[in-house]
């Protein structure tokens, strides 16, 4: 046999097995469409809301420490460091729940209405009672979140119940955190589970497109990049919807023929390259 016709037999079993193994690679690739260079603005003012059962930790400070002491639920000691930041020292964070009127119980201003406020909301509602009752005439007031956790189930690395430090996190970085979609995962049908008014309600996702930006769910919180799933909210569920059994058989005997045929055909040329 000629050289060039093993060259030949040598490049189609090459070019066999790369078709095999890349065909339908492009499946599972994120935002496809995305142009280089194009600006996709987003929300950088995001704040999370408060919802029922929050656990928030609020800190209440002041440039008179001795002030701010019946206002923290901890009602530990504070110190006033060279830069005037005034830090509280001893007991653990227990928090404020929200009760399922969205009231907390806090220190001294009793009975306050939070569920559905932005976190500088909170923190201004609190800071105005306290200046209008002239117990402190500058306080300081901080909100943290305790509790917010979100959970990812269906085809994905690793399913469970995640915390998030801070209060924001992206429907991609969700999915990231779980280890990413498997192969056996439908990139096309992500939704998140949310609770709104009472309701659930589901929003389905297709990864593979900018359109992600504009989903109603890609924070998991509403207002970004004009949708309110930018963010993810306390309490949200990411379901990755694997393939249909159907699709995996049919899948698996793609696969299979296809491996059979590259395995042939690399053989082949082989076997006439040596010849």
């Amino acid at each position: 046999m000629s050289m060039k016709r093993k060259l030949y037999f040598l490049v189609v079993g090459a070019v066999a097995l790369l078709f095999s193994s890349c065909g339908s690679s492009k499946k599972f690739v994120y935002l496809q469409d995305m142009e280089m260079g194009q600006g996709y603005p987003y929300d950088t003012k995001y704040e999370a809301v408060v919802h029922a059962n929050d656990r928030l930790d609020i800190t209440v400070s002041s440039k008179s420490p001795e002030l701010a002491v019946p206002f923290n639920a901890n009602g530990g000691s504070f110190q006033v460091g060279v830069n005037g930041a005034i830090t509280e020292s001893g007991g653990g964070k227990k928090g404020y729940r929200v009760d399922t009127n969205g009231e907390i119980d806090f220190p001294i201003l009793g009975k306050l209405h939070v569920e559905g406020l932005k976190v500088s909301e909170v923190t201004a509602l609190i800071r105005n009672r306290i200046i209008e009752g002239k117990y402190i005439k500058d306080p300081l007031v901080s909100l943290e979140f305790l509790n917010f956790k979100y959970s990812v189930l269906g085809a994905v690395g690793t399913t469970g119940t995640f915390s998030v430090e801070g209060d924001r996190i992206t429907l991609l970085e969700a999915i990231a955190k779980a280890g990413d979609v498997t192969q056996r995962g439908r990139v096309n049908r992500v939704a998140v589970i949310r609770e709104e008014d009472g309701q659930r309600v589901l929003y389905q996702h297709d990864l593979r497109s900018k359109d992600l930006f504009e989903s109603p769910c890609f924070y998991l919180h509403p207002n970004i990049l004009q949708s309110p799933y930018y963010y993810l909210q306390q309490n949200d569920i990411v379901y990755v919807e694997p393939r249909y059994r159907k699709q995996d058989r049919e899948d698996k005997g793609w696969k299979v023929i296809t491996g059979i045929l590259s395995f042939v055909t690399a053989t082949c040329s082989v076997i006439w390259a040596i010849k």
